[in-house]
């Protein structure tokens, strides 16, 4: 471990760091954009010292403060992705791989409860550290690989000093088991972007074949590998891909089916598809087509889907199914269960989808982000049949734009005809157009709205869509001028369709900040959403919906989008909000013993859920139907009061 002897006399070059520090917090009393490289330079001085990256844990108070991370994505730990963070650490340039481990030293005392960020929270530290940690497993071994050995200025040494370091003092006897968790967790929500998580698995394989690793009982470990690098009889060896077309060639039926049915079991047991399982499909089409069905494991409703729409489903499978897309097959099952097809428009749209001529803009976007191992278009249908099929699992990457994050999932789930509309818009014109109160809105002409770079992070159709809503978005509050309201009352119908109630309520007064009748804003939402108390009326379209987001502590984080699904019980008679949220991970410590759920009390791939009470105290805004309403005098006082004080005395604290 990277540990010293406190009693020891500071190194020279921890005393330089020191100085380096002070001229940076120094030099941004008058210049707020003050350079940074003689301090990340003495940071990196540091680490290689034998305690040097305890000398910097216990400077972390000062590193944040002196604004090392300031005006930077690490300003805002929060929004960090481990994929991003682990291309940093191990193939950045010298001041990225250092700023990366100076910010993992500070999750680390975030986590272990020694420091307090306002932007993060100890469990979403730890689960950010877990996640970084599984995707450099194979720094668990004692010998640097070429690669690392090779980086200049030792930083090989240091990224691998900095990994024992965190295994040392979050506990490596437990990694393994932890990290399997957490990938089964965030399976369980069904993400659209799974490469991180396939990321992730590539390296727990590595471990689990290394014979200096004790990995006995890890069968849910094994399970995950087997879902991703073999899951059928004829490719249980990974044997690659040009051999397992060779061996598909020499398949009888009875072999074919047999590999039809285990694709299917684990694609649907994980949410993971294999890169062989596309080349089965592929294979499939037009010799054996009528193991399809078994390869996408359809049931009724997904076969009775695939028969009236034969032609094009086969279609879509020659024009989007490959090893590079091979999520879309995942997608394509589902969007054939949930029976999005058996809305008219939706059909004839896929086929104007797959027959779209992309802008060069969207082109260029597309290959930016996904390579050119396949055509741009291929990415984006991919996308789309992604979307359709998962328009819970959806997430909106590191940007700030959950407002047009939920427009993408609402539309999927319940509007997906409008949806391929936008999508053909923007990627054939670069542009898409609105109406807002009767007034045209086209975002061709309008600037940057929320999301000032381009997303890298996100799906297919979140990278050709978002930007445009997002700039939508930022245009129809200035439409909307002075108010003397939350401007998402007239905002969110406009924006994201008729569906979304007329009515209205925020919980503050928007004049003063301050609280406005508290107990009466969460009775009236109980009188509109509990069917208790709302003549048992179920919520019929997704609404949107906005959140105060606290950590773990239950400290105001901030406002956040979105959308409320259903109301209902759960199997132990405990009535529930299920929402989606999309900020890529649902499972959430918002204090005061209130845990996002996201398994374990009826939820459906990709929703999160709270206890009514515990949902209402973080409630900011809402939208009801004023022709529904309900009973609020039918609520409980003491559910009010309750609700009301878990909000009080929290984010609400002082208002």
């Amino acid at each position: 471990m990277n540990t010293r002897d406190p009693t020891a006399p500071e190194h020279p070059a921890t005393e330089q760091f020191d100085a380096a520090l002070e001229r940076l917090a120094q030099a941004r009393l008058s210049e707020p954009l003050a350079a940074k490289e003689e301090v990340l330079e003495s940071a990196r001085a540091v680490m290689v010292l034998r305690g040097g990256l305890d000398a910097l844990y216990a400077r972390v108070s000062a590193i944040e403060s002196a604004g090392v991370f300031a005006n930077s994505d690490w300003e805002q730990p929060v929004i960090l992705q481990p994929a991003l963070a682990m291309r940093s650490l191990r193939q950045g340039e010298a001041s990225l791989t250092v700023i990366e481990a100076l910010n993992e030293i500070r999750l680390l005392a975030v986590a272990r409860g020694d420091v307090f960020h306002p932007g993060i929270s100890a469990e979403q530290a730890q689960r950010f550290l877990n996640q970084v940690m599984a995707l450099n497993l194979d720094l668990l071994s004692a010998t640097l690989s070429e690669a690392d050995r090779e980086r200049p200025q030792a930083l090989g040494k240091i990224v691998h000093s900095l990994y024992r370091y965190l295994l040392d003092s979050l506990g490596y006897e437990n990694i393994l088991d932890s990290l399997v968790g957490e990938v089964s967790r965030l399976l369980s929500q069904r993400p659209v972007q799974t490469e991180s998580i396939k990321q992730m698995i590539s390296q727990i394989a590595e471990c689990l074949f290394d014979p200096d690793t004790d990995t006995a009982g890890m069968n849910t470990a094994a399970r995950l590998v087997s879902a991703l690098f073999g899951p059928a009889p004829g490719c249980r060896d990974d044997p690659g891909l040009a051999v397992y077309c060779r061996r598909l060639a020499a398949m009888d039926g009875v072999a074919l089916a047999d590999e039809a049915v285990d694709f299917a079991r684990a694609m649907h047991d994980t949410g993971l598809v294999s890169p062989y399982h596309p080349l089965l499909l592929r294979h499939l089409r037009g010799y054996r087509d009528e193991l399809i069905p078994t390869a996408l494991g359809l049931s009724m409703t997904g076969l009775d889907v695939l028969q009236c729409y034969t032609q094009l489903v086969h279609t879509l499978i020659d024009e989007a199914v490959y090893p590079e897309t091979c999520q879309a097959v995942y997608g394509l099952a589902m969007l054939l269960e949930r029976g999005t097809l058996f809305t008219p428009p939706v059909a004839s749209a896929l086929w104007r989808q797959i027959g779209l001529t992309l802008s060069t803009e969207s082109s260029q976007k597309l290959a930016r982000v996904f390579g050119e191992a396949q055509p741009p278009r291929v990415f984006l249908l991919a996308g789309v049949m992604g979307l359709l099929g998962q328009p819970l699992g959806i997430g909106q990457g590191n940007n700030p734009t959950c407002q047009s994050v939920i427009g993408l999932s609402m539309w999927a789930y319940n509007d997906p005809d409008y949806l391929l509309q936008l999508v053909a818009w923007a990627a054939r014109d670069d542009k898409i157009t609105m109406r807002f109160e009767g007034q045209r809105v086209s975002s061709r002409a309008l600037e940057s709205g929320m999301a000032k770079e381009p997303p890298v992070d996100v799906d297919a159709v979140s990278l050709i869509l978002v930007a445009h809503l997002d700039r939508i978005y930022i245009e129809m509050g200035r439409l909307c001028g002075e108010r003397g309201d939350d401007l998402h009352r007239w905002i969110n119908p406009e924006l994201y369709g008729w569906w979304v109630g007329e009515g209205f309520r925020v919980v503050v007064d928007l004049n003063t900040n301050k609280l406005d009748d508290h107990e009466d804003f969460i009775r009236h939402f109980y009188a509109f959403y509990h069917p208790f108390y709302n003549g048992n009326l179920p919520v019929i379209h997704p609404q949107p919906a906005g959140i105060a987001v606290t950590d773990s502590g239950a400290r105001m984080v901030g406002r956040h989008a979105i959308t409320i699904l259903r109301v209902a019980l759960d199997a132990a008679n405990e009535m529930r909000v299920y929402f989606f949220n999309p900020n890529n991970d649902s499972g959430q410590n918002w204090g005061q013993e209130i845990h996002c759920a996201t398994q374990g009390h009826g939820e459906r791939p990709g929703e999160a859920s709270l206890p009514i009470a515990e949902f209402a105290s973080r409630l900011f805004v809402f939208h009801y139907d004023p022709l529904e309403v309900g009973n609020p005098q039918a609520v409980p006082e003491a559910e009010v009061t309750h609700a009301s004080e878990l909000g009080k005395t929290s984010w609400a604290k002082g208002l």
